[in-house]
């Protein structure tokens, strides 16, 4: 039984899933998008973005653990060039995974694993939202101002009740004989 034992094995041997790995990661760096299995992106995430981190880090031991992990130099160089002053202001969560569906062949979970793009920074506040809620307080004080005119007209066209008690059987038409 695998109780408490982290991680995937995902039919591979150590040394398969290691290197597989590895590949991955170097082709999730160069081309910032890779198409694969929920499972393996699953997998993966973590690794990338420790690679994104010692690129944050930017000193040479950094240059060497991540040039030790990744396959490609070029990749390595664009990763400390490029990528890490990206994401010099997020603190984690570099990568994102969008889900594709099922692949037909095996029915695997396929999903997308990409780099995220946007810059963090303060969220501008929506004016829509504003205008919305201004606009929705407006309607809601029209509608109240309505709906107590037509109360009140309803109100003054009643008749006072009359103190007259009249027989039931003189207004109904159907009399019993």
């Amino acid at each position: 039984m695998r109780h408490a034992k982290a991680g995937r094995r995902l039919g591979r041997t150590t040394s398969h899933r290691i290197a597989m790995f590895r590949n991955m990661v170097t082709s999730l760096l160069q081309h910032e998008k890779i198409t694969t299995t929920d499972a393996k992106a699953k997998e993966l995430r973590p690794i990338a973005e420790k690679m994104i981190t010692l690129g944050k880090r930017g000193d040479l031991h950094a240059v060497r653990q991540a040039a030790a992990y990744i396959r490609d130099k070029k990749v390595v160089t664009k990763l400390f060039e490029s990528l890490a002053p990206r994401y010099k202001e997020r603190s984690g969560g570099y990568t994102r995974i969008i889900k594709l569906g099922i692949r037909p062949g095996d029915n695997a979970n396929v999903s997308i694993l990409e780099l995220v793009e946007e810059q963090v920074g303060q969220k501008p506040v929506k004016k829509t939202a504003a205008k919305r809620t201004a606009k929705t307080v407006a309607v809601k004080e029209v509608a109240t101002a309505a709906v107590t005119e037509t109360a009140s007209a309803l109100l003054e066209e009643a008749s006072p009740v009359s103190a007259e008690v009249s027989d039931p059987s003189e207004t109904c038409e159907a009399k019993a004989d």
